[in-house]
């Protein structure tokens, strides 16, 4: 076989087989659970919020006739807010930690530092892993690609009103929680 022949079926093999092999694959326990975190994080934050509470939105020009065009809409669900909370909702990824549930096995991350409403219960942490630093480290960077990655669907979604946030978008949107694992346990 002549050199040319054996140098192109070594690019053609480099070029075919190689980025399959080192491409690296997400970690669905760890992406799923970060962005049902986001969800769960969010719909918490809202919930704090006072619902009385408006702002003033539209333009600063004033119209021909000389009036001012001011509108008020509630805080709760307003795109200014809720790109607020987003830019906050990692930093509490600190509060997670994988968990193994002692009948299945399923492994995720869930919370385990209680809220102020939840009255300072706290859950049981021998189903906990705690990985030191390196574990919310992982969580808060899965955490931050997804809403980089998807920030302006995350604010649509919460803007209105729906039930099955966390479903539409770990499920359906971003595909990070596919497997029929995750599809009866949390959504």
């Amino acid at each position: 076989m002549s050199p040319l022949i054996k140098q192109a079926g070594l690019f053609l093999m480099a070029v075919f087989i190689l980025p399959k092999t080192t491409q690296s694959k997400k970690d669905e326990v760890l992406y799923c659970s970060a962005c049902l975190a986001i969800a769960d994080e969010l719909n918490y934050s809202i919930s704090q919020t006072d619902p009385k509470k408006t702002i003033h939105v539209g333009g600063f020009r004033l119209n021909p006739d000389g009036s001012l065009t001011d509108k008020k809409v509630p805080l709760v669900r307003s795109e200014t807010h809720l790109t607020e909370l987003l830019e906050g909702v990692c930093n509490s990824m600190s509060d997670y930690a994988l968990y193994e549930d002692p009948v299945s096995k399923e492994k995720s991350y869930k919370r385990f530092a209680p809220r102020e409403s939840d009255g300072g219960n706290f859950p049981d942490f021998k189903n906990f892993k705690f990985d030191g630093p390196e574990g919310s480290t992982a969580l808060k960077f899965a955490c931050e690609s997804i809403v980089e990655e998807l920030e302006d669907d995350i604010i649509s979604f919460f803007a209105t009103e729906s039930d099955d946030v966390a479903k539409t978008l770990c499920s359906e949107l971003s595909g990070h929680c596919k497997s029929s694992v995750f599809q009866h346990s949390e959504l």
